[in-house]
């Protein structure tokens, strides 16, 4: 009998991801024992200001990669939208399970739908990508950051510090609050995070039999369609200093690939999409990454060298 041992934040939200993961192996491996290692990463600590001033995103695995490295953890569990687009050596993703719904979600306790909030709403988000694409709609707003975990987020609004608040429905539905959406903002009109609602395992990248049992979870359609909106992300040096979005979709035809780079100050954005082979999916995301550079995504780059919110 083999004991499996995954890291994992304590958010609610982590802890339902990892538990889903441990789920899944204990039904496909027969007598194998998974425990979970919970954590609290740097990431979760430090409330106060966005995650492009105190590292990014990759703050959120650095704790769960030392346990693996220090083998007191086996694999780790996370939403692929907070994973960098280049592992730490040594790591690598196991298997990236079957994609829930990227959208985001508009909630608000007295509009029905984003196109009714009043002029000056207040708005919580702390993603660049959310920000540009809700400036260029409504350059009335107030946007307001917000952070936490998802049950602290819809406190907040429940408090009245907001008007509505933009999260992602494939969390709030993990967690049974699916019916606190009270819209859907739905790809490619409103674009999601790269790899929003996948659920992707790292592992270390040496560690042939713990990699073997996971390798029954990847589901190829997702791990397909999320490699090349990361290929895409990464040509463009995405970071939580960018705001960038894309959404990959598997046709009869093969992939299409929408992608967008945003400025959260002036709401100006900039698109580009393309289609590609199933078994080429790299390729395809460079292609839109270079589409996007050719029709001025470079210079919003350029801009985007210190703001102060997160691309989530």
């Amino acid at each position: 009998m083999k004991t499996v041992r995954i890291a994992t934040r304590q958010s609610a939200l982590a802890l339902w991801q990892a538990e889903h993961v441990a789920a899944r192996l204990r039904a496909l491996h027969a007598g194998l024992v998974v425990e979970l290692v919970p954590m609290t990463t740097r990431g979760d600590q430090i409330q106060d200001r966005a995650l492009a001033e105190i590292g990014g995103k990759g703050l959120f695995l650095k704790e769960l990669e030392v346990a693996m490295l220090e083998h007191r953890a086996d694999l780790a569990v996370h939403s692929f939208k907070d994973v960098p687009m280049e592992l730490e050596p040594g790591f690598a993703i196991g298997a990236v399970l079957e994609r829930a719904d990227a959208a985001d979600a508009f909630i608000s306790n007295a509009h029905a739908r984003f196109d009714e909030l009043p002029r000056g709403a207040r708005v919580g988000t702390s993603s660049l990508r959310r920000q540009a694409q809700l400036r260029a709609l409504r350059p009335d707003l107030q946007l307001i950051d917000l952070r936490g975990n998802v049950n602290t987020r819809l406190a907040k609004l429940d408090a009245g510090h907001y008007d509505a608040v933009i999260l992602a429905c494939a969390g709030l539905d993990r967690l049974g609050l699916g019916s606190r959406i009270a819209a859907r903002l739905t790809p490619p009109d409103w674009l999601p995070a790269v790899a929003q609602g996948a659920i992707a395992v790292e592992c270390r990248a040496g560690d042939a039999a713990t990699l073997e049992l996971v390798r029954a979870l990847d589901d190829e359609h997702t791990h397909r369609c999320v490699a090349a909106e990361r290929a895409m992300n990464l040509c463009l040096h995405g970071s939580c200093n960018v705001p960038i979005a894309g959404y990959c979709i598997e046709t009869e035809a093969g992939l299409a690939l929408w992608g967008l780079v945003g400025d959260a100050q002036s709401g100006q954005l900039v698109r580009a999409d393309a289609q590609g082979s199933h078994d080429a999916p790299q390729t395809l995301g460079e292609r839109v990454a270079a589409l996007l550079r050719e029709r001025g995504a470079e210079a919003i780059l350029g801009r985007a060298s210190a703001p102060a919110a997160s691309a989530g």
